[in-house]
């Protein structure tokens, strides 16, 4: 990244941090800031997750390590990463009408983790996320040897966790990524 880009990142970043002190109570964006620019890759990944309409948030601190935790806090499922099915053998699977990629091998190239069921349930507690779209979910191996997926959602003022056929995508439906640095 040039320099140019890591201060505009950074402006970002410190706008968003300041707009919702409730997704990080007790942590303060000096502190942020500087492991940021300690760490030039993190804010690599944070400007994919920016680049695709993730809208990256510190949402908390591990208490061990101290490393921050950066997750997707755009309210809809990001834009740039919709309409794939959930992994590279999903997609595989399909002989037409495929989708461009998959969630699961987006989320690895861009160097994120995609959120699993409880840490979607968490990211929820802090905020509305996905009251028109749905993210899809980490998925635990025992469901996905059968074919399914998982995805979230928010409605009626609830957060649901459904399953769907891991080949299936939705132009509604992306995924939410996370990094802890």
């Amino acid at each position: 990244m040039k320099a140019s880009e890591r201060a505009e990142l950074l402006r970002c970043l410190q706008k968003r941090f300041e707009a919702h002190p409730r997704r990080h109570a007790g942590i303060a964006w000096e502190a942020v800031r500087c492991r940021l620019e300690a760490q030039p890759k993190i804010l690599e990944l944070l400007a994919r997750m920016e680049s695709t309409g993730g809208e990256p948030d510190v949402i908390g601190q591990d208490p061990v390590t101290g490393r921050f935790l950066y997750c997707d806090c755009a309210p809809e499922s990001p834009a740039g990463r919709r309409s794939l099915c959930y992994d590279q053998a999903a997609l595989d699977s399909r002989k037409e009408h495929r989708p461009e990629g998959s969630a699961g091998g987006l989320a690895e190239s861009m160097g994120i983790e995609m959120l699993n069921e409880d840490q979607y349930r968490a990211l929820q507690q802090i905020g509305e996320f996905d009251l028109k779209t749905s993210s899809w979910l980490a998925t635990p191996a025992e469901v996905r040897s059968l074919g399914g997926a998982l995805f979230g959602d928010r409605r009626f003022g609830r957060v649901f966790v459904y399953h769907n056929g891991a080949q299936s995508y939705y132009a509604g439906r992306g995924f939410r990524g996370r990094v802890l640095a």
